[in-house]
């Protein structure tokens, strides 16, 4: 598909104009997925956090940050990475959990709290509004309101990416290969490359343009089971580069918001409950 194509499958919402709410809404819906240009947080931020990190990924200073697997925070290898449901591969990346009461690097926790505040802040308000546009025996499904379920939650993840360049002979590994996210909703500014792409209803990929003034944000497995299948988590990956592109890497900052442990999801699950069972199959506990 061409960009322009791409644009008319995903719109693009100004955030803050009349309506942008039940815009947003109706495209998690339909897709999944969710534009928004004009967003609060800070773009200038999250490009400092790029370099930053890009610079601790390739220093010997992240072996002393090695992810704990209880935890599930600090440094994730190559050879620690997760690879997707029903995947046998490992993703080609390496990445950083940080929570605010986890580890985090002295020289670079500034940026990384400012912007975790920024992004869960903006990820709740995005909630209510998903919440506000529930059909009633939809919200009848919620145990309590989707708000109060995140409230004083200390799981909402920010994952600091890294997708090092590749080589010719690495060339059949997944940057990150089809799957879903765990969580509520994953709020995903512009990376500082291209490759997200997205499956449609009619199961096509559709490469998502990568605009500097850009956040995505998608709806997760715990919000589809909570709502009883009515939004939708949407697959997506990020498409191992070719020829030229292969040598250059790619830095993306995605804040997974989660609710509290004991929030009862479905009958059959608690966010805790289902967090381990994924947290199983993605190899990473």
């Amino acid at each position: 598909m061409t960009d322009n194509s791409v644009t008319r499958a995903l719109p693009v919402i100004e955030y803050g104009t009349a309506g942008c709410d039940e815009a947003f809404v109706t495209s998690l819906k339909t897709f999944g997925f969710a534009a928004f240009s004009n967003h609060p947080l800070d773009v200038e931020l999250i490009q400092r956090i790029y370099r930053d990190w890009r610079a601790f990924f390739q220093q010997g200073e992240k072996s002393a940050y090695v992810m704990d697997r209880d935890k599930q925070d600090g440094y994730f290898s190559l050879e620690q990475a997760e690879h997707a449901k029903g995947f046998a591969l490992r993703d080609y990346k390496e990445y950083y959990h940080y929570y605010p009461w986890g580890r985090c690097p002295e020289s670079l926790k500034a940026d990384l709290a400012t912007y975790y505040e920024q992004a869960v802040k903006f990820a709740q308000t995005l909630l209510v509004w998903v919440e506000k546009y529930s059909p009633n025996e939809v919200a009848q499904c919620f145990s309590e309101p989707l708000s109060a379920m995140i409230a004083q939650s200390e799981q909402s993840l920010l994952r600091v990416l890294h997708y090092p360049p590749m080589t010719e002979s690495q060339h059949q590994l997944p940057r990150a290969a089809p799957h879903e996210d765990i969580n509520f909703l994953t709020i995903l500014p512009a990376a500082d490359g291209p490759g997200l792409e997205i499956l449609s209803q009619d199961g096509e990929w559709i490469s998502v343009p990568n605009r500097p003034d850009q956040v995505l944000i998608n709806i997760g497995d715990m919000l589809q089971e909570v709502s009883a299948g009515y939004f939708p988590s949407t697959t997506h990956r990020v498409a191992t580069p070719t020829g030229e592109d292969m040598a250059q890497g790619r830095m993306s900052l995605p804040l997974f918001l989660h609710p509290r442990p004991e929030v009862v999801l479905s009958p059959r699950h608690t966010a805790n409950s289902y967090l381990n069972e994924r947290l199983l199959e993605l190899g990473v506990a």
